[in-house]
Order: structure tokens, then C-alpha cells, then sequence
């Protein structure tokens, strides 16, 4: 901590006698009967932009975990971040921002430890085969992410200060304008940390001696996380105008991120003799316009992405000299273009048809390989264009008031190849009016294209491999029942099963390196559950709850590779059979706290399931607790936030060998004039 940012900061404290408005709490929303036509029997899960904004210093990744049942899988703090559904893998998450799929080409999966969400206004989840319409890929289900223009009343601004433990810095600006037809935003999120937080270290034991150099008894030793210092840097510029019949909008996002990578706990290496670094620029840029009739619509959209990843790994061959070991370069550009078309003839009927295109140009190297260390011929890696078309036709009818039919076609062509005719079929019914009692059920083909790693990396990729195919079923019901000013209780269930054939796994090969294989039948079935609460007890008390749960076997359904192969009918690697989370959000007048809870069994890490000290993971629990404190006056609103995180010092691993922090702290200060 520098001294000029704890100067800045105390400043800041002393004048600091406001706080911004009071915020409701955040939470997800269960879409009940009343849902429109558009959303006929899909399963959607909508976080409230308020949830968003309460947890400003956390990534997406953080978000989903205290808010959804999904799995999220962390390679560390400020490392990467997977999210899976209904279990199924990363790969099977498809991710699309502003309308426009964010997906890495390369990696098929999207590290969401690198989306804060002070960047995202609208979230949702769209669960299994209900993303069918709006993406390909998504065969466990889509995070759909999008900006959204900031109210008409004038010029508004925003600096938000965070401090915390391991020398972090949070760093959030806004300065936006609304007027009637046009609105403009621009955001900045500034993160860095030494990040070297301690732990138990279990791969390890030293001996404890007596006075006769006897060895008494072992301990595991406390280490800290070491080479994971991070600095992230994000800009966001969106710009909107609309009238009576148009809408435009333009969104541009830059990314700047350099980012230690830590050793594992099995490392013995010391931190000077090495260098393991990440670093990123990417820039994601969509526009759209979209044109409103009477009955029907249009909407355009364009987007591009850019991307650069450096990856160096250096290790000390002698004294103070850094031998390379690793320069990995990838570059990525990606074209997107999308045309949708809706039309409503009547009230219980709904056409839409989208045609969308992507186009990629990738080149990764590794240049350690290379002849002289430069870019040439002979290095290592692959030089890849890909082209991606999809066509989608749905129709929604409404026979009769409670009950709403949707047939969804899809057909993909990636590269040369044409994916087979996906349909997709989907119902609801309110069974039940007055409680909001509604019955929907779904079946869908699903698909999914290898990445492109999966084909081309260089050693182990495979170009013969095939695409993922299978069938998805799904059924629930939800409610939603209150009295106003009272209290609100909401909740849904959902049953679902899935059956994925040419399931691509990564294996060793007798060459020493691994390669991606068809080896696997999968069989993903099981429940979600959530509910939530909102209650008012008394004049100035407000009590939101929500929780959710998810029972997830995802098993081996297949035959046996090799005689040795003994992962036939055992749960997939880093697959919870049961995970869970919940809030609770207290506020009186200016004062709220925040108790957020997540939890995941145990994760085996082997396709055998083998209870080896390495084979599994412990499950664990963790929690969160958030104090604010709102105060208002005629110059500024001021906000001041004590967060606590990890709060009963949980010991936990994400994934074998990656330890998390233990409990620490952050403090944020955010300060809104008025102009």
C-alpha cells in the first residue's frame, strides 16, 4: 500500500458524511405464469441489476457462486474461473455479451474471473436446451451478460475506493449522461494485488525433532501463495440512442490484464527462480439497431473481438540467469454479425427467425521452440481460419389462456460441416393462477463442435475428432404467491436429463503428452431448486432471502477404453453431486448486512473416483458477510462497505493443488455528487 493511497483514502473517510441511496437487495428471479409469450416453457434464471451492483468488487464468478447452483470451478484467487451446468463441463457453458458470444475460439470455455460485474447491468441464465435459440454449444446451458442504457435524468458520476487484504486495491469509476433519446456511459475498473495470502499447505510435512535430532512428529507447513501478484484493468464505453420506433446502441470493452501465475502446493521451487505470467489484451466491441412495428421487429448486430494472450514461463538456469521455457503467443480475431426478425400476427402467436455468422483468424505459437527464438515456420502451433453460420425459426401459440406450445429449429454449419437439424420442443401451463402454479417441460437435440485446441494444438491435437451430439429433457414447476407490502414468496423446481454421446476428454498418450479423445457416453440427470423471500416486517425493515440447490450425478454411461479403464459408471472429475447456495440481505433505513453462503460436496479428480489422498477434494462451505452503512448529503451520497469474506476461515481447494485464501477483509468508500 502506497503511502499516496492511504493519504487518498483517509481523506476520503474524513469528508466522507453520505452515503448513496439505499439499495434494495439483489436477487434472482423465477419467471412464473405471467411470463411472456417470447419465454414459453424455457428455464431462465434473471439476476436484478441491483445484485450486481451490491457485489462491486466481485467477478462474475464470485456472483454465480453465492447466487446460483451452478458449478463454478477456481483455479485460485484471480486465476481462472469455469462455470458448468447441470453437470456437464466448462466447454458446455456457452457466454454471450450484449447479444454477441464471447466464448474463447481456441480454449471453447470463458474465464469469468476476468468479468467484473460492475460491467454487467442484466444477467441471466438460460438452463440446458433453453438456450437453443440464442446460441450453439450450450448443451449444459447459457450465461447471457449485457450492458443497458443508464436512466434519462442528466449528467451522473460514481468513484467507489476499495482496499483490502493482500495489498488490494479496487479502483471503480463511472461518469454517465441520459437524455431523452440518447444515453452514454463510461466505466473504469482498476484491480491489483500481491495476492500473497497464506495456507495450509497439505502436500507437504515437515519433521519436528527432539534435542537428539529425533524425529517426534510431522506438521504440514504454513505457506504463502506464491508469484500471484495480479494488475487488471477494464474499460467499458456504451453509447445509446432510441425514439418512438428505433434503437441504436454501441458497446466497446477493453481489457488489459498481467497476471502471476501462482505455484502449485507441490512446488518446492522458490519464487525468485522462476517467472510464470500471464498476460492479456482483448478488446470486444457489438452494435446493433433495431427497428418497432406494431407487430413486428427487426434488429441488426455487429461485433468484433480481439484478443492476445502472452504466456512466459522462465526458470533460473544459473545464478541470476532466467533460462525460457515456454513463450506462448496466440492472437484471435473474431467477426460476428446476427439478423433477427420477429413477428406477432396476434396475441397467442409469436415467428422469429436469426441468422448469425461468425468468423475466426487464429495464430498461436510457441516461440521457445522456434529457430533463433523468433516467430518462424518452425515453431510450435497452428494457424487456423473458422467459419461459424447458424439458422433458428421458432413458433409460440397460446391454444388456449394458460397454455403456450414452442417448437425451436436450429442447424449449425462450422468450418465446412453442417450440423444435423436440432430441434427443439418446449411447453407450459398455469395450473394454478392465483399462486402463480406453472408446469413446463421441454426435449431437445443438442451439439457442440470441438474447439479449436481440441483439433489443432500442437503436441495431442486431434483434427478426426467428432462433435458432441445428444438428447436433453427437462420438466418443472414454479410459483409465486404475496401480499403487497408484505412479503413475496417465489420458488421453482426443475427435473432434467441428459445424454451426451462423443464426449471429448483430454488424455496421456505413450508419447508423454496429452490428446483429446470421443471416449465417453455421459449420462447428466438431476434436480434445481430455488426459492426466495422477500419480507417487509415492519415500516423501514426489509428481509430478502433466497437460496438454491442442485443434484447433479454425471456419469460415465459408456464402455471401458482399456482393461484398465475404470471410469464406467463413475461420477465425471470436478463434478459435485450436490451444490448449494443462499443469501440473506437485512435493511433498516440507511444500514443493511449481507450473510451470502455457498457450498459444494466433494469433487473427485480422477475419472476413477479412486479416495487417494489426491484422487478427491473435501466439500466445503464458505461465507460472506457485507455491512453498509448509507448516508445522504446535498453535495454527495456516500456509501462505506466492510466486507468480509471467507468469514469462518474455510480450508478449501477448488482444484487439486490450488489453494484459496483464507478469511480477509476489504473496505470500500463510494462517493456520488450531485451535479
Amino acid at each position: 500500500m502506497t503511502h499516496t493511497r492511504i493519504l487518498t483514502t483517509c481523506i476520503c473517510v474524513a469528508v466522507a458524511t453520505v452515503c448513496a441511496a439505499q439499495q434494495r437487495s439483489l436477487r434472482e428471479v423465477v419467471v412464473t405464469g405471467s411470463r411472456p409469450i417470447k419465454e414459453t416453457g424455457i428455464t431462465k434464471t434473471s439476476f436484478d441489476s441491483l445484485a450486481l451492483k451490491e457485489n462491486i468488487a466481485l467477478s462474475m464468478a464470485d456472483v454465480l457462486s453465492y447466487n446460483s447452483s451452478i458449478f463454478v470451478k477456481s483455479y485460485g484467487r484471480a486465476t481462472l474461473s469455469t462455470v458448468a451446468f447441470r453437470g456437464t463441463s466448462a466447454s458446455h457453458t456457452a457466454v454471450t455479451w450484449n447479444g454477441m458470444p464471447m466464448t474463447n475460439p481456441m480454449l471453447g470455455m470463458t474465464d469469468f474471473s476476468t468479468i467484473p460485474s460492475y460491467f454487467i447491468d442484466r444477467a441471466s441464465l438460460l438452463h440446458g436446451s433453453s438456450s437453443i435459440a440464442q446460441t450453439g454449444g450450450g448443451i449444459g446451458g447459457l450465461v447471457d451478460l449485457s450492458t443497458a442504457p443508464v436512466e434519462p435524468d442528466g449528467l451522473k458520476a460514481q468513484y467507489v475506493q476499495g482496499i483490502g487484504s493482500f495489498s488490494t486495491f479496487d479502483e471503480f469509476a463511472r461518469i454517465s449522461y441520459g437524455s431523452e433519446h440518447w444515453r452514454a456511459s463510461t466505466r473504469v475498473v482498476y484491480s491489483s494485488s500481491a495476492n500473497d495470502y497464506t495456507y495450509l499447505n497439505h502436500d507437504k510435512k515437515l519433521n519436528i525433532y527432539d534435542e537428539d535430532k529425533n524425529i517426534i512428529g510431522q506438521y504440514h507447513p504454513r505457506e504463502k501463495n506464491r508469484n500471484g501478484a495480479f494488475k487488471d484493468l477494464h474499460i467499458l464505453q456504451d453509447l445509446y440512442y432510441r425514439d418512438s420506433n428505433n434503437s441504436a446502441g454501441i458497446s466497446a470493452w477493453y481489457v488489459n490484464s498481467d497476471r502471476e501465475l501462482p505455484l502449485l502446493t507441490t512446488d518446492y521451487a522458490d519464487a525468485s527462480s522462476f517467472e510464470n505470467r500471464q498476460r492479456e489484451q482483448t478488446l470486444r466491441a457489438v452494435a446493433s439497431w433495431s427497428h418497432y412495428a406494431t407487430k413486428w421487429s427487426s434488429t441488426l448486430r455487429g461485433g468484433y473481438i480481439y484478443t492476445q494472450t502472452a504466456y512466459d514461463y522462465k526458470r533460473e538456469a544459473a545464478a541470476g540467469v532466467m533460462t525460457p521455457m515456454t513463450r506462448a503467443r496466440s492472437y484471435i480475431n473474431s467477426l460476428y454479425a446476427r439478423a433477427d426478425g420477429e413477428y406477432s400476427p396476434a396475441r397467442n402467436w409469436h415467428f422469429s427467425l436469426s441468422l448469425s455468422g461468425r468468423q475466426h483468424f487464429v495464430r498461436s505459437r510457441d516461440l521457445s521452440v522456434a529457430a533463433g527464438g523468433g516467430e518462424s515456420a518452425s515453431s510450435i502451433g497452428y494457424n487456423v481460419e473458422r467459419s461459424e453460420v447458424s439458422a433458428v425459426a421458432t413458433a409460440k401459440w397460446r391454444p388456449v389462456g394458460p397454455v403456450g406450445l414452442s417448437l425451436v429449429v436450429r442447424e449449425d454449419m462450422n468450418g465446412s460441416s453442417f450440423s444435423p437439424v436440432m430441434p427443439a420442443f418446449f411447453a407450459d401451463a398455469v395450473l394454478w393462477p392465483a399462486a402463480g402454479l406453472t408446469a413446463r417441460a421441454s426435449i431437445a437435440r443438442n451439439y457442440r463442435y470441438p474447439s479449436l485446441n481440441d483439433m489443432y494444438f500442437l503436441p495431442g491435437g486431434n483434427p478426426e475428432l467428432r462433435p458432441e451430439h445428444g438428447f436433453s429433457y427437462d420438466a418443472g414447476l414454479s410459483f409465486r404467491i404475496g401480499k403487497r407490502d408484505t412479503y413475496t414468496l417465489e420458488g421453482s423446481a426443475t427435473w432434467f436429463d441428459s445424454r451426451i454421446s462423443d464426449w471429448i476428454l483430454w488424455l496421456p498418450t505413450p508419447k508423454g503428452f496429452f490428446a483429446p479423445r470421443n471416449v465417453m457416453s455421459v449420462h447428466a440427470y438431476g434436480i434445481e431448486t430455488r426459492a426466495s423471500l422477500s419480507f417487509q416486517p415492519a415500516r423501514h425493515w426489509l428481509l430478502d432471502i433466497g437460496a438454491s440447490y442442485a443434484f447433479t450425478p454425471s456419469v460415465n454411461d459408456g464402455e471401458p477404453t482399456t482393461a484398465a479403464d475404470h471410469s464406467v459408471g463413475k461420477q465425471l472429475p470436478y463434478v459435485p453431486r450436490n451444490s448449494a447456495s443462499a443469501t440473506a440481505r437485512l435493511s433498516w433505513r440507511s444500514w443493511s448486512i449481507l450473510y451470502k453462503w455457498c457450498h459444494y460436496s466433494q469433487r473427485y479428480t480422477m475419472s476413477s473416483n479412486d479416495h487417494t489422498l489426491t484422487g478427491y477434494l473435501p466439500p466445503y462451505y464458505m461465507s460472506n458477510i457485507e455491512l453498509e452503512k448509507q448516508l445522504h448529503t446535498r453535495p454527495v451520497d456516500v456509501s462505506l462497505k466492510l466486507a468480509v469474506n471467507n468469514l469462518f476461515n474455510e480450508d478449501y481447494l477448488s482444484v487439486l493443488s490450488r489453494p484459496m485464501p483464507g478469511i480477509n477483509f476489504e473496505f470500500f468508500i463510494g462517493i456520488t455528487p450531485h451535479f
